[in-house]
């Protein structure tokens, strides 16, 4: 079945984006008007979190949200036999930034959220940087899709980590300068355990340990941004967030890193990926010693 999949997908991919940017627009009418697929979770999102903005402007979003995702799908596809070059010219970033970490021999954590093309922007990170780069990742439960993800996905070097043997699969890289990619806005699946604070309008859990990790290692933290600047172009924006993690309150940098978050989402709310199960676990009132926003938490 990998090889069947692997072939066919591979044959796709040699097509030239102007061609697979058509079959993308066909696949939006179909997923978007046809099927409808995870229709009405991206309008209760995008209705909870902007009740300011006329409906009218949500659904525009909403539809620009489904191209955006299409088109990540093509491109991932992409991946399979696009070359350094083709990326290198389809993502830029301020990669100076991570210079001084480089120089001064510092592993370091990147915090990122779903925003397009992520798939992309690790590949470009790794070929830009002296880092290893590390991902944590959720496999896949169908064989044949993870192997082939999990082959586009390490095609330049990129270590990918399963979340489930997360710390033995990073101690194999203690003698490495590592730069550790988190996607660190999903939904906790410990909410208790998780930090509380206000995003998009409304209480939200976030994972502890992004933060935790990097409090007990002293990891210097990145935050990053990613930008479409037009179709099938993107712009990483980076962003130090502390150098000395240790030195700060319990829940500071989970509060900065949020406030990254929510910053990029409003500047491009049709990048982000709506489409998750984001608020699927609602805060409750246990769960007020987790409160880490500004203000009470609530009732």
């Amino acid at each position: 079945m990998y090889y069947l999949l692997y072939a066919f997908f591979y044959l796709v991919s040699l097509l030239p984006m102007r061609i697979l940017y058509i079959f993308s627009d066909a696949m939006f009418i179909v997923v978007y008007y046809l099927t409808g697929y995870r229709k009405k979770v991206v309008s209760d999102n995008l209705k909870n979190a902007f009740p300011d903005k006329a409906i009218a402007e949500r659904v525009q979003i909403e539809k620009q949200f489904f191209r955006n995702m299409i088109d990540s799908f093509v491109e991932t596809l992409k991946l399979l036999s696009a070359s350094p070059k083709f990326l290198q010219r389809r993502v830029t970033a301020n990669w100076e930034i991570l210079e001084p970490f480089q120089q001064n021999k510092r592993s370091c954590q990147l915090h990122l959220g779903h925003t397009f093309n992520w798939e992309w922007g690790h590949h470009v990170l790794q070929m830009n940087t002296g880092f290893q780069v590390l991902v944590v990742y959720g496999p896949l439960t169908n064989k044949a899709f993870e192997r082939l993800l999990l082959k586009i996905r390490t095609k330049f070097g990129t270590a990918f980590i399963p979340a489930s043997d997360m710390k033995a699969s990073i101690s194999k890289y203690s003698n490495t300068q590592y730069l550790l990619g988190l996607v660190a806005d999903q939904s906790p699946g410990k909410p208790a355990q998780s930090y509380w604070l206000n995003f998009l309008n409304q209480p939200t859990g976030f994972i502890s340990g992004p933060e935790k990790a990097a409090r007990n290692l002293n990891l210097p933290v990145l935050f990053a941004a990613i930008h479409k600047t037009r179709r099938g172009y993107y712009h990483a924006e980076l962003s130090v967030a502390t150098w000395h993690p240790d030195q700060l309150n319990e829940g500071e940098l989970t509060s900065k890193y949020v406030q990254f978050l929510e910053t990029a989402i409003h500047k491009q709310p049709e990048n982000w990926l709506w489409s998750h199960r984001r608020w699927k676990r609602p805060y409750k009132s246990e769960y007020r010693t987790q409160w880490i926003g500004s203000g009470n938490p609530p009732a």
